[in-house]
């Protein structure tokens, strides 16, 4: 379920050549910890095998992809490149690298494989909200959300063939913090998040668009991780999930709304803003004011980024809810929007609070450096594809949420008993 995949063996099919598959692992990226190499990893072992099996030999190669791919490209006579997309500046700075030291006689071809609509075919500009850019990726929903054509076992073997892949020296090479453990929840791999968006619809669907909000009930569909590695292709998960359309409609429109709308406005924002991490480069002029306006507003409460981590403030949900993306490294959806608003009220600046909060999702959450994850600290913190509210200390017109309105929500004392700190 890979467009770029898919483009690249149409390619070989019609030259009548060999296919191969490179993975170029890098010994850092971020602030992501063992925690996510380890699930990428795994992943990408469910990758070689199947590669094996269609007779299409995958190499992982370490280092940077500017060091070891143009190299990679010579010595095996390849004769054209195929990659992914990602709107983040690294890897867009990866793809640059690598075409600026490629032999000029190789194409090289970017595939926008895990957006439905292609980013720069869905807008041509940084859109504003939701409400602009829905119409448009809605419109040119029956063009690309269509079935996958099958990848076929390649006919034409490479004289090349892949290196036995030594998985504990891709281990040992990485230059990643070893304390954040793996979590127990979520298998890597396609397999395992085929079977997780499988339960979704059996069990969670009819759910989803009642319950989504209330963190004590089983309604989302957990497939972040998966989607966010590209194990499970977003657009595999709708059209699964569109067959039940008759049944629970409701939730399959949430759904679609929240998987391919919002996510492709977070694709959206990154790719036409590289500054998509920075309040200054990023925020709207009215957010921009009225968080300057309210910049010198005492706190009710300030913390160091070391007490946010270890879930030690005043607020239980807000704790239960850090503890449990510690734990599980993933938190219920409608409390990272809590979550991240009062790291903005504990702070002493916007810029201290987005910076606090992009570091801790992007150390624990599973799903952690993603378009989504910049776009949601920046809509909590910054009002990004949001407007203006009531104004109040701090916040500004910010939109606010608190503990009471949380308690009007859901059981709030369920959820903190359950994630309660380790005595």
């Amino acid at each position: 379920d890979n467009w770029a995949f898919l483009y690249a063996q149409r390619l070989a099919l019609k030259q009548e050549l060999p296919l191969h598959v490179c993975f170029c692992l890098v010994p850092k990226f971020l602030d992501a910890t063992i925690r996510h190499y380890s699930f990428m990893l795994r992943g990408l072992q469910e990758v070689a095998k199947e590669c094996a099996e269609l007779n299409i030999p995958f190499h992982l190669l370490l280092g940077y992809a500017k060091d070891v791919l143009p190299t990679f490209v010579v010595e095996h006579g390849v004769g054209g490149l195929v990659t992914d997309f990602c709107p983040l500046r690294l890897p867009r700075q990866w793809v640059e690298d690598v075409r600026e030291r490629l032999p000029e006689d190789v194409p090289f071809a970017q595939v926008d494989a895990h957006n439905i609509v292609p980013c720069w075919v869905a807008s041509p500009k940084q859109e504003y909200s939701a409400r602009t850019i829905r119409g448009k990726i809605h419109a040119q929903l029956p063009e690309f959300l269509t079935e996958f054509p099958p990848i076929i076992r390649h006919p034409y073997t490479s004289s090349c063939l892949a290196q036995p892949i030594a998985w504990e020296v891709c281990y040992s090479s990485l230059q990643v913090d070893r304390t954040v453990k793996e979590v127990e929840w979520a298998t890597p791999g396609t397999a395992a998040g085929l079977a997780v968006l499988q339960s979704f619809i059996t069990e969670r669907l009819k759910s989803f668009g009642s319950h989504r909000n209330d963190p004590n009930k089983a309604a989302l569909s957990n497939l972040s991780p998966w989607f966010h590695f590209g194990q499970v292709s977003t657009q595999r998960a709708i059209l699964e999930v569109q067959k039940h359309r008759g049944k629970y409609k409701e939730s399959v429109d949430v759904f679609v709304e929240e998987a391919v709308v919002r996510r492709e406005l977070a694709e959206n924002f990154c790719y036409y803003n590289e500054n998509y991490d920075s309040v200054q480069g990023s925020a709207y002029d009215w957010a921009q004011t009225t968080l300057k306006l309210h910049s010198k507003d005492k706190r009710p409460f300030l913390y160091k980024l070391e007490e946010l981590e270890h879930g030690t403030t005043h607020d239980p949900l807000w704790n239960a809810a850090q503890l449990q993306m510690v734990q599980e490294g993933k938190m219920h959806g409608f409390l990272r929007m809590y979550w991240a608003k009062k790291i903005l009220e504990w702070t002493h600046s916007p810029e201290e609070a987005l910076k606090f909060a992009i570091y801790l999702n992007d150390r624990y959450e599973l799903d952690g450096r993603d378009p989504n994850g910049y776009v949601g600290c920046l809509w909590s913190i910054c009002g990004i594809h949001d407007q203006g509210w009531a104004e109040r200390a701090v916040l500004g017109k910010i939109r606010y949420m608190n503990y009471a309105g949380c308690k009007r929500k859901f059981d709030v004392r369920q959820f903190e008993r359950r994630y309660a700190p380790r005595a």
